[in-house]
């Protein structure tokens, strides 16, 4: 039995997340049919469980085949079925050991806040179109107190019995040319909707909603009903999954 790595981009619009779900129509079902097609049935695993209409350009999967596998073969009949919405970027044998997501050491997500008042079509579905001036220091200076190893119980949806503690090692806004702001962000891992209640946050930081200094009570409060919800998921990408 072979062990195989893709890394996959998709962009999430039209996908109910990565995950299998009942009734719904998501990346992991697409992937595994068009694999299907050439390789007969497998199942994949995946880095980053992402969410309804978020998006990937650094995604990593793997998956075991009882057969021998011609990957370039393979990468193309798959980019040729899945392109417009599903691109494999890379496919090739991995360590028997090997496990896209127990294998991964760190994550990297983007998040795109528009920030002007004009909206973009060529980023409606990439991107959080938000016409409030926003404060780009104020919002660095309020993600500062959140980078090392925290509880991060206040920017999580509660899943029973798994820790919310989670080691955040960078997280930066920056600007960009044409009124977009950029949330990068890395961590060993991300418990679910963190990157989009941190965002929400910031954005309430910017726009003078709250204070700098309400970052760090928000964290230290450790309660989901402190924050601002989760912003929109068609900002966020998965950009970057590590392994030593």
């Amino acid at each position: 039995m072979g062990n195989y790595r893709l890394d996959v981009a998709y962009k999430g619009t039209g996908f109910h997340g990565y995950a299998t779900q009942p009734n719904v129509r998501t990346v992991q079902d697409v992937l595994e049919a068009a694999i299907e097609l050439v390789i007969g049935p497998i199942k994949t695993e995946v880095a980053g469980r992402t969410d309804k209409g978020v998006h990937a350009t650094g995604q990593v999967v793997s998956f075991r085949a009882d057969v021998e596998v011609d990957c370039a073969r393979l990468q193309r009949s798959l980019n040729a079925r899945l392109g417009r919405e599903i691109s494999v970027l890379a496919l090739a044998p991995a360590p028997a050991d090997f496990h896209a997501r127990f294998s991964a050491t760190g994550r990297a997500y983007r998040y795109l806040v528009l920030n002007r008042n004009a909206p973009d079509p060529f980023l409606a579905e990439t991107s959080w179109h938000f016409t409030t001036p926003l404060d780009l220091d104020a919002m660095n200076a309020a993600c500062e107190v959140l980078v090392g190893m925290h509880d991060f119980a206040s920017f999580c949806r509660a899943a029973p019995g798994r820790s919310t503690e989670r080691s955040l090692r960078t997280i930066e806004w920056s600007q960009l040319p044409g009124g977009v702001k950029e949330l990068y962000i890395a961590a060993s891992s991300f418990c679910h909707q963190m990157v989009r209640s941190i965002v929400a946050v910031s954005v309430d930081v910017g726009r003078g909603y709250i204070e700098v200094g309400d970052m760090a009570e928000i964290l230290a409060a450790q309660d989901r009903g402190t924050t601002s919800g989760a912003a929109p998921a068609r900002g966020l990408t998965l950009v970057e999954v590590e392994y030593e």
